[in-house]
């Protein structure tokens, strides 16, 4: 008897597994899941995995084609949200400031130069930090990372998570990231180890130096094609990475059989883009659109114009954190979900002293988003920098203590508070001296390199015109 095949599941890219995530996105953007849904579920279908990338079994013929069948239905169906959340690059360029906003925000002069590179090595380092803080912790629920951390007798969280003197019930119920464990507890670190959430900013430095400001995404999707392995990528960007190898070009490479398409993974992108055009939030943002056009549309690509307008506003040296955060509200239209959960995320940490009760309420109004939804990210991403007031150790601790996307999220809020402590010495010294200077990456020319020298690197783009 020969023996049974492997089975092989590949994660974020399976039609019997996209189909459960599309209906849910639908029942988000207004559209009537429901008499697909009852099809599916007919038919012997399952919904969405809750946190792994595909389900343990895989589909018959019949029912994958039917999943494929329904993902086409579904996508003809139109959202009633369309007028509130626009995707075109017009349309969504016309919900921004005119002239005397944020967008005319005048950028630094030649003799700030020093002090912007200075500015960029704090933030590729509190990036770094604050996505390290976060690995160990990544895809568990709230409730397991609050034990885990006063177990340790670390909350409110305040350093590295550590396995020492965690009790093992305690680490039986709620185990590690098993691939982020040996790489970021406070015992294991050594460097910073590789991860999307640098990978991603080191190939938008790599895309400004073969193609400088004015790239297009059609740039983005060829570098990514020579440079970035399609196993290094997830959710959005693994499916966009399919539909170029299927032939499809922009902007269909962000909506064809995509249901993760207003996640994470654009926002993850756009630090770059702010880095480079400091005090000019408006070309931060079209930049960081061009980037995000590829994979997201909708509330997706409207964090990264978010992340990308605050970062170019604090990048400059002049504006403090709720400064920055205003300027990256400006460019997200003002009736989309995601400017009213950023909204409610800043109201209620101004208005709650204790974060963990922040949390709680970011919780309950949006815990029905996908972990990794950037609604709800976004939200805790705002609500953690204001009630830390931008100050770093706060600003990582909250974000990732506030769950969902952990590692993200406190790479964002650890880039932004970064920049905003102004350089790599004012961030203290117990976050900064385990990366010991040096990154892990398989992004071809960076593996190994030191923070200092991205930094002087993304001075160099910045500077370019």
């Amino acid at each position: 008897m020969s023996p049974p095949p492997d089975l092989l599941r590949v994660t974020w890219a399976q039609p019997e597994d996209l189909i459960g995530h599309e209906l849910r996105q639908a029942a988000e953007d207004g559209r009537d899941p429901g008499p697909l849904l009852r099809v599916w579920l007919a038919a012997g279908g399952h919904l969405a995995p809750e946190r792994a990338g595909a389900s343990s079994g895989p589909a018959d013929p019949e029912l994958r084609a039917l999943a494929c069948r329904l993902l086409d239905e579904l996508a003809a169906v139109p959202s009633p949200l369309a007028a509130a959340e626009p995707c075109s690059w017009e349309a969504v360029r016309a919900t921004w400031p005119g002239p005397g906003g944020a967008a005319e925000a005048a950028g630094p002069g030649p003799e700030d130069a020093r002090g912007l590179r200075t500015r960029l090595e704090a933030a590729w380092l509190g990036r770094a930090v604050g996505c390290l803080l976060g690995k160990p912790v990544e895809k568990l629920p709230l409730d397991g990372i609050r034990a885990l951390a006063r177990a340790a007798g670390n909350w409110p969280l305040d350093g590295w998570f550590t396995e020492r003197g965690v009790p093992p019930e305690v680490l039986a119920a709620h185990p590690w990231n098993r691939r982020s464990a040996p790489t970021s507890l406070a015992e294991n670190i050594d460097g910073m180890p590789e991860d999307d959430d640098l990978n991603y900013p080191l190939l938008g430095l790599l895309l400004l130096q073969r193609h400088g400001k004015g790239f297009t995404t059609a740039d983005v999707a060829r570098l990514w094609l020579d440079e970035l392995p399609a196993g290094r990528t997830f959710t959005a960007e693994r499916a966009a990475y399919r539909n170029l190898l299927h032939g499809l070009e922009p902007p269909l490479t962000a909506t064809h059989h995509n249901p993760f398409r207003e996640w994470i993974g654009a926002l993850i992108r756009a630090d770059v883009h702010g880095w480079t055009h400091p005090g000019d939030p408006a070309a931060a943002a079209a930049a960081a659109y061009r980037d995000a056009a590829l994979t997201h549309t909708g509330n997706g690509l409207y964090a990264a114009l978010f992340v990308a307008a605050a970062t170019a506003e604090a990048a400059a040296g002049r504006a403090d954190v709720h400064t920055a955060l205003r300027a990256g509200l400006a460019f997200v239209p003002p009736r989309s979900r995601l400017a009213e959960a950023v909204r409610f995320g800043i109201r209620t940490a101004r208005g709650e002293a204790r974060f963990d009760r922040v949390v709680d309420a970011l919780h309950a109004r949006y815990g029905h988003y996908h972990w990794v939804h950037a609604v709800p990210n976004t939200a805790l991403i705002a609500a953690a920098l204001t009630h830390a007031d931008g100050e770093f150790t706060r600003s990582i601790c909250r974000a990732v203590s506030g769950g969902w996307d952990t590692d993200s999220n406190g790479a964002t809020a650890g880039a932004l508070a970064g920049i905003l402590a102004g350089a790599p010495g004012n961030l203290p010294h117990r976050w900064t001296a385990p990366l010991k200077n040096r990154l892990a990456t398989t992004v071809a020319g960076f593996d190994g390199i030191g923070f200092d020298t991205l930094a002087h690197l993304t001075a160099q783009e910045a500077a370019r015109s």
